[in-house]
């Protein structure tokens, strides 16, 4: 199983999601792809062994991929204070992976009917997604 992780930023919720995947799925192909320099380094620092910026790595990767998670805002062009190019957002959605995405108010979008709960306990329940797929 490959599992692209996704985010821009710092890169804070795609290192919680890498660290949280490691421990509960060991054998588990784990690619870190950051829109930015800084936020692969931090999703690095969770210990996966593969890692890729920019919006090549996220085309790239995306195709490969079996799952992508991420925050919301990887689906959604300008997002992320415009981190999320429109060639992003079209890689991520329109692919054959399975999108486990993580909702933000800091997007430009609500999800109606998302309760407002604490990152950790999203991460828990997107990690919780992975098993089920698997």
């Amino acid at each position: 199983m490959r599992i692209m992780v996704m985010d821009g930023q710092g890169g804070g919720v795609g290192r919680s999601l890498l660290e949280a995947l490691k421990e509960r799925f060991p054998e588990a192909e784990l690619i870190a792809v950051g829109t930015n320099a800084t936020a692969t380094a931090n999703m690095m620092k969770s210990g996966v062994t593969s890692g890729a910026t920019g919006e090549n790595a996220v085309v790239y990767n995306s195709k490969r991929a079996d799952v992508i998670m991420g925050p919301m805002g990887i689906v959604m062009a300008d997002a992320m204070l415009g981190e999320i190019t429109p060639t992003m957002a079209a890689a991520v959605a329109s692919g054959d992976a399975k999108l486990v995405l993580i909702p933000m108010n800091k997007c430009h979008a609500t999800i109606v009917g998302v309760e407002s709960r604490r990152l950790g306990e999203y991460i828990a329940e997107a990690v919780d997604e992975i098993a089920k797929i698997f």
